[in-house]
């Protein structure tokens, strides 16, 4: 690089650096306030229902239960001593439940779908994927109940067994172990 001794070339170098300078501030903060609404707008929608909450009286299925989650049960099995079962709820409406019967395979079961909610009746219904046979489910405080083929709440000694059990929820501070 050519240095030159001119008066004009310092002050034209200072002039550029300075302004270089500048706008990488500008672009710093115009990046921290995009960043921080973007961060802002993903809780948008958890302000606005909390609010709708606060009433006593509305009971809506989606709205007294976090629907993001995980629910774990040991369902009735004919021929096995029962089936393991993991149901993950997803915020977009999809789902993954895994099932494993238990004394007759080590294998592993994974359903994928996407569920939809029937406030007025406080269930979900998911839908697999690959099948057009659905899963009813009437929604609890933290748990799910398995309908029956047509809807109904299935009973006898072992209508107990048919319920799922949300497992992530966090009810006191998490305590810090070393990893």
């Amino acid at each position: 690089m050519l240095s030159c001794a001119c008066p004009l070339h310092f002050y034209y170098r200072r002039f550029a650096e300075k302004n270089m300078r500048t706008f990488k501030q500008q672009i710093k903060q115009i990046l921290a306030f995009l960043l921080f609404i973007a961060i802002f707008s993903n809780y948008s929608s958890v302000f606005a229902e909390t609010a709708e909450t606060k009433d006593e009286n509305a009971h809506h299925s989606q709205k007294s239960l976090d629907w993001p989650g995980v629910y774990r049960g040991f369902l009735p099995c004919e021929d096995c001593k029962g089936v393991k079962a993991t149901l993950a709820l997803n915020k977009n409406n999809t789902y993954i439940l895994i099932t494993q019967y238990m004394g007759k395979s080590e294998r592993e079961f994974v359903e994928k779908g996407k569920f939809t909610s029937d406030n007025e009746r406080n269930m979900v219904v998911l839908t697999p994927r690959d099948s057009s046979t659905t899963r009813q489910y009437v929604v609890g405080e933290n748990m799910l109940t398995q309908l029956d083929n047509t809807g109904n709440l299935i009973s006898g000694k072992l209508a107990e067994r048919y319920i799922l059990r949300r497992t992530d929820i966090k009810e006191s501070a998490p305590s810090h172990s070393a990893h």
